[in-house]
């Protein structure tokens, strides 16, 4: 981390990302299966749970295949990149913590003034009724969690895989990034909607939703996997606990 330039893209590179996400992956699992026992399955969030059935539905069951999957893709990738892997790894992930603290905070502010923005400007979305909360630390559990799956599904395989599609199409670079970020944010805000589970729709959350789905999308580009994934996961411990 000799200078700004540096650092901004060595929080990309995977074995810091690996090492950021490994606490958060053993403290979510094993909260889950502490908490939840014979019923973990209730306390992990949708995105989580779909990458579970997608794994049942191929007969793969164990506990952890869901997350060994997630640590063996980083490790390889990790074993690839091993010839330029950043030093002082350790700090370089204190210092994605502290940046995942402001950028959750600074997205926090906004969705804390959202609505009065949208009143100033004139703008009436519908918002439905808030969900019931069950005991605080297993809901911290499923925050943690979202931070972590909805990362990977809607960052890390959307736009990944948007990405791709759009370079078969010929679509520019810069464009196919563009339009990447803005499917993700869409389809992350839709998959809060979806299934027996899911919210009512109403005009206001999916609104929200896919600008914090943008927002999401710009550090993933920009600064890194693991600093994404921290800011979800700490944003949606500020909301849940209603700070402020």
């Amino acid at each position: 981390m000799a200078n700004k330039t540096s650092y901004l893209k060595t929080t990309q590179h995977p074995w810091p990302c690996l090492l950021f996400l490994l606490p958060l992956l053993l403290a979510y699992e094993l909260g889950v299966y502490y908490l939840g026992g014979a019923e973990a399955r209730a306390l992990r969030n949708g995105a989580d749970a779909w990458l579970r059935w997608v794994l049942d539905t191929y007969g793969v069951k164990l506990f952890l295949a869901a997350p060994g999957i997630i640590v063996i893709v980083f490790g390889i990738w990790s074993m690839r990149r091993w010839y330029d892997r950043p030093e002082s790894s350790w700090q370089l992930v204190f210092a994605m913590w502290l940046e995942s603290i402001l950028f959750a905070f600074g997205l926090w502010l906004f969705g804390h003034n959202f609505g009065p923005l949208l009143h100033s400007a004139g703008v009436t979305l519908a918002a439905g009724e808030m969900d019931s909360r069950t005991e605080m630390f297993a809901q911290v559990l499923t925050y943690v969690g979202a931070g972590i799956y909805e990362e990977i599904l809607f960052r890390l395989f959307a736009i990944t895989g948007l990405v791709a599609l759009f370079r078969c199409a010929f679509v520019p670079n810069w464009a196919s990034a563009i339009l990447a970020g803005i499917g993700s944010a869409l389809l992350f805000a839709t998959a809060h909607h979806l299934g027996a589970a899911g919210e009512p729709m109403d005009s206001y959350r999916f609104v929200y939703r896919t600008i914090a789905g943008l927002y999401f999308a710009v550090l993933y580009w920009f600064r890194g996997f693991g600093v994404a994934v921290g800011t979800h996961a700490l944003y949606d411990v500020l909301v849940g606990v209603k700070v402020g």
